[in-house]
């Protein structure tokens, strides 16, 4: 795998690190909207903006979701947005699949937790690239995935190969990562990994972390394979592009 270099271990509690990268031509193929499209480009990591216990709580959210569903191989995904749930190898529409009941399994106070974390990441992203919060979007897929050492069965199982989310998603601008477990604790392998030229640099997952960074190719990356416990994440998207918004989700 060449040089590794750990941007942040999981024993660290890091106020604030950000590393900027020259950005990659990914953007120019894609409508400008000034102000928001990256000039800057770059990746950070902080352990200053969700607490552990806030971390805690959104992974029950996340538990009791996905005990509803769940892939058959190693990779299951909740999105609270489009009601999209791992099933066996496919997905099922949640809110449809269950309708009033979703009210047993979520709480009006879960989804305002969900709301307020989405914003502090959204305010700490525009803050580290000079940017206004406001001329950034959340965008899809905004999801949950929880991932174990169980055999892919599908492609969507498939989630440590290399990939740039620019090119993967197209709306993505601004990707960011809640971590909702821990490294060596709750789970081996599983690191979060930045492919540079001639190195890598890992990020080690912890309950609380928020990783982000510029969507193109500057920032090609992958996830190690899970080799045993669980591990939780959230992946939360932004865009630049209003036409590529979506709100945040409700309890109907």
């Amino acid at each position: 795998e060449g040089v590794t270099e750990v941007l942040a271990h999981r024993s660290e509690n890091l106020r604030d690190k950000f590393v900027e990268i020259p950005c990659s031509e990914d953007y120019d193929s894609h409508r400008r909207f000034e102000g928001c499209t990256p000039r800057k480009c770059g990746r950070g990591v902080t352990d200053a903006v969700i607490t552990r216990e806030e971390a805690e709580r959104i992974r029950r959210i996340a538990e009791r979701g996905l005990s509803l569903g769940g892939s058959d191989g190693g990779a299951s995904i909740l999105d609270l947005h489009s009601g999209a749930l791992s099933l066996g190898k496919h997905f099922v529409n949640l809110y449809r699949y269950y309708g009033d009941k979703i009210q047993d399994i979520f709480t009006e106070e879960d989804f305002a937790l969900y709301r307020d974390v989405k914003q502090r990441i959204q305010q700490r992203i525009a803050q580290a690239f000079g940017i206004n919060s406001a001329s950034m979007y959340l965008t899809k897929p905004t999801f949950f995935s929880r991932i174990n050492n169980t055999e892919a069965k599908t492609t969507h199982d498939e989630y440590w190969h290399p990939h740039v989310d620019k090119v993967t998603y197209g709306s993505f601008d601004y990707t960011s990562l809640l971590y909702l477990s821990d490294y060596t604790e709750d789970f081996g392998g599983g690191r979060f990994v930045f492919m540079d030229a001639g190195s890598n640099k890992t990020i080690e997952p912890r309950a609380g972390r928020v990783s982000f960074f510029t969507s193109g190719s500057e920032n090609l990356h992958r996830v190690e394979k899970v080799r045993w416990g669980t591990r939780y994440a959230i992946t939360i998207s932004f865009t630049c592009n209003p036409d590529h918004a979506i709100g945040d989700p409700v309890l109907v």
